[in-house]
């Protein structure tokens, strides 16, 4: 008896798949609650029932754009079954996607940090040569 091997890289080229396709889908829309967006990363369950569908804005409401994808999801899964080679397109589900947010915070963070520092630095050497 022969067992079925699967893929371990399959999930990883569907989702990369979904991921371009959805980029050009998105193109599409004429929603105008949605902002100017990149698809930053697709997760599809092991089953491909679902897939969480990772978002970023250049411009836009986060919350009224994942409003409208979602919305819209139906239609880009309909999308995404003409372009597709597999049995189940999975349900997808749109969030934003925080963690350029987050870098950029945390960037500002170290440039205060750095700058506070070189501060202080400036601040010690001074007091040292009034001590001489």
């Amino acid at each position: 008896m022969r067992h079925k091997k699967s893929t371990p890289n399959r999930s990883f080229r569907v989702a990369d798949q979904i991921q371009r396709d959805l980029a050009e889908l998105v193109r599409e829309l004429k929603d105008p609650r949605i902002g100017m967006l990149t698809i930053s990363g697709v997760d599809v369950t092991p089953d491909y029932a679902h897939a969480k569908v990772r978002f970023t804005l250049l411009v836009g409401s986060p919350e009224d754009t994942a409003e409208a994808l979602n919305e819209a999801a139906g239609f880009l899964r309909n999308g995404l079954f003409k372009r597709l080679q597999i049995h189940t397109v999975p349900t997808l589900h749109f969030h934003f996607d925080r963690s350029t947010e987050r870098a950029a915070e945390m960037n500002v963070l170290i440039t205060r940090a750095n700058s506070t520092r070189a501060l202080d630095d400036a601040a010690a050497a001074a007091d040292e040569t009034r001590e001489d």
